[in-house]
């Protein structure tokens, strides 16, 4: 593709209708991605205040991840370093424990397209189970604990993390572990890529 054509491919992305149907507030991409970003942030899918700002992580999940990163927004939110490619663009709506899960058409239409375009990433963060299973695949563990606690065996491509939402409180205090060994070397490693 050329660059021209990259801009057409944002541009459909941004009206991409498939999934309507299925999505309560109606369809409202929220990604961000440029050709030079050396970073990609796969997350689930938009909350309902992510849906409402159209700002990717605007949230408390958000400031959870920045921290985890070392990065504050100025940085976390320049495209040319960081893209922001959650497994679905847009709100899915609320289940019973929380929203329901990313609609998978987005993966399956637009992750292998954007992929192509976004040569100089050198990291992926998989953040969550869905996000970890795409970009995974067979490596995927037999749950999101296993396979953070083998991040390092997924180096130096991609990080595994769970969702930074404060949902997981309870997982970060039963997995000390993750913020004394994971956090650290994720700071580490983005410091490196954004310096």
């Amino acid at each position: 593709m050329t660059c021209k054509s990259f801009i057409d491919l944002k541009a459909d992305i941004q009206q991409c209708q498939i999934c309507e149907a299925h999505l309560p507030l109606g369809p409202n991409p929220v990604f961000r991605a440029e050709k030079t970003a050396k970073i990609l942030v796969a997350g689930q899918a938009p909350g309902i205040r992510v849906h409402e700002s159209s700002i990717p992580f605007n949230d408390p999940s958000g400031v959870r991840l920045r921290q985890w990163m070392g990065i504050d927004e100025g940085c976390f939110y320049d495209e040319q370093q960081i893209a922001i490619v959650p497994m679905g663009f847009c709100y899915p709506g609320t289940g019973k424990s929380g929203d329901l899960p990313p609609r998978s058409e987005c993966a399956k239409n637009w992750h292998p397209l954007l992929l192509d375009e976004l040569c100089e990433i050198k990291l992926i963060l998989a953040i969550g189970l869905y996000a970890q299973k795409f970009y995974l695949k067979n490596k995927v563990k037999k749950n999101l604990t296993e396979t953070v606690k083998a991040w390092e065996s997924y180096l130096p491509e991609i990080i595994p993390l769970p969702h930074p939402s404060p949902r997981n409180n309870i997982w970060l205090k039963k997995n000390l572990w993750f913020e004394k060994n994971v956090v650290p070397e994720l700071q580490l490693k983005v410091a490196q890529l954004l310096k």
